[in-house]
């Protein structure tokens, strides 16, 4: 019997290993890629044009406050242009949840007005002041109104802001970067969508890098203690106007008319450092009473529904007069139109 040679191409075992060989010099199969999607045009600043040295920044409110001689005014800054973003529509009311949680949310967030209350926040600032302030927050308002993004967000990122202000020095170079370091903090708490790194820093003119802007906000948060949740003028804004709508002071359209003129009023005053002394409940009131004059309500919202003393309460209502005097332009293109056309007259007085 005859055994067959081992490397014989007769032989199975040979066959099988031939097999193996040719399978090992096949070329290796290329996985099949998602193609990329490019953005199609680079990411352009809201201004192409800044101000020369001031990365962007330029002035768009006039504060009342500051030593102006008036040649500074938003129409010169701009060159008469509206600001940049569609105003907000109204809002909608929902008196259910108000009467099941409006009181206790209200009490809860009073009591926190204190502790989240920034007092002085350029008491420690030898580089930072008033006008840089304004300045800073007169572009960032339109900056949140170019994404879309909500009045609380605008609210949490002043706070944000002035109470880190309160706690470290800021180099005057650096003091941009907090501002849309702040808006980035704001947004993770409130907005859905918040604005991607990448379009903060190109709204600076690449002035900063991406590193810098994220070791920013790991001191901002360390500095805060991580405690950002502040109550601000736009909670009591809705407040107060549920609340006078539940008690058949105003009807629907015209409370929610005069919230989001009270809304155009609290945004100037979020830029001028004179109204940081005053709590955002006593800012609400406040500019539901000045909407309310604006608008020519029959029945004007109650200022005893913040609980505040009378003192402060005129105070600060003559203050806000001078201020939407003075920025009359300005608000009328923050304004919905139909808002616009009922107090026109009175912004021009």
């Amino acid at each position: 019997m005859v055994t067959p040679c081992p490397t014989s191409p007769a032989s199975p075992a040979a066959r099988t290993g031939r097999r193996d060989h040719d399978q090992n010099l096949r070329a290796p199969v290329k996985k099949s890629r998602r193609p990329r999607l490019r953005r199609k045009q680079p990411l352009q600043p809201l201004n192409p044009c800044p101000l020369p040295g001031d990365s962007g920044i330029c002035d768009l409110f006039e504060s009342p406050s500051s030593s102006s001689d008036g040649a500074d005014t938003p129409s010169a800054a701009r060159g008469g242009s509206p600001l940049p973003g569609p105003a907000q529509p109204l809002a909608q009311l929902d008196l259910q949840t108000f009467r099941d949680y409006g009181q206790s949310c209200y009490a809860f967030r009073r009591a926190q007005e204190s502790h989240f209350h920034p007092r002085e926040a350029l008491a420690r600032q030898p580089q930072v002041t008033a006008e840089s302030r304004c300045k800073l927050l007169s572009w960032l308002i339109p900056v949140h109104r170019q994404f879309g993004l909500s009045f609380e967000s605008l609210c949490l990122t002043v706070n944000t802001l002035d109470r880190f202000l309160t706690t470290t020095p800021v180099a005057a170079d650096c003091f941009q970067l907090l501002g849309v370091t702040s808006l980035l903090i704001a947004c993770k708490q409130v907005e859905v969508h918040p604005p991607r790194v990448k379009q903060l820093l190109a709204l600076c003119c690449g002035a900063f890098s991406r590193q810098q802007l994220c070791n920013l906000e790991c001191i901002v948060l360390h500095k805060l203690h991580f405690s950002l949740g502040a109550p601000t003028i736009s909670f009591f804004l809705e407040h107060f106007t549920h609340a006078r709508v539940e008690a058949g002071q105003a009807e629907v359209s015209e409370a929610l008319e005069a919230q989001a003129l009270a809304r155009g009023v609290a945004e100037l005053s979020l830029a001028d450092d004179a109204f940081t002394s005053y709590s955002p409940s006593l800012l609400a009131i406040c500019c539901l009473a000045l909407a309310d004059r604006m608008l020519r309500v029959p029945r004007p919202v109650d200022l005893r529904l913040g609980e505040h003393p009378e003192a402060a309460l005129q105070d600060c209502l003559g203050k806000l007069q001078l201020l939407v005097a003075t920025n009359s332009t300005s608000l009328t293109h923050m304004l919905p139109v139909q808002i616009c056309e009922k107090c026109s007259l009175s912004l021009s007085s």
